[in-house]
């Protein structure tokens, strides 16, 4: 299936995986999907994430975290910055999501990070999701 913007049909599935209480989701693998679950991981938003070598085209499989009581991690998720229009900020205004509970997923010359990495890396970004 040909979509126009993989980055929101990732974190559409994630969400929709999420409100159906899923351990997993899977969907088709690109470098910048798999940088994405990188951080999310890294935050801990998400248990871990797999990048099987799948024909016609790698498969990224995420496994969803959840908290006591099958309380879900993941509250909500935001694209921001869209193929119609994207969001720039340099370091000084790189925004900070729910006075600083959740993350901006920023794509910056030195790699896919969250908001707090890029502000102490001293560099700004495209602002590609907040996650909360």
């Amino acid at each position: 299936m040909n979509v126009t913007d993989p980055i929101a049909d990732m974190l559409t599935r994630i969400r929709n995986a999420g409100t159906a209480h899923k351990d997993t989701v899977s969907m088709p693998s690109s470098k910048v999907l798999a940088e994405i679950a990188r951080v999310l991981e890294e935050e801990g938003y998400i248990e871990s994430y797999v990048v099987e070598d799948t024909e016609p085209q790698k498969t990224l499989t995420i496994t969803l975290k959840y908290g006591p009581k099958k309380t879900r991690v993941i509250r909500g998720l935001r694209r921001i910055s869209k193929p119609g229009l994207r969001i720039y900020s340099s370091v000084d205004d790189l925004p900070r999501v729910l006075g600083g509970l959740g993350t901006a997923v920023v794509s910056t010359s030195k790699g896919m990070m969250c908001d707090r990495d890029a502000r102490a890396a001293g560099v700004g970004g495209e602002v590609i999701a907040y996650v909360w």
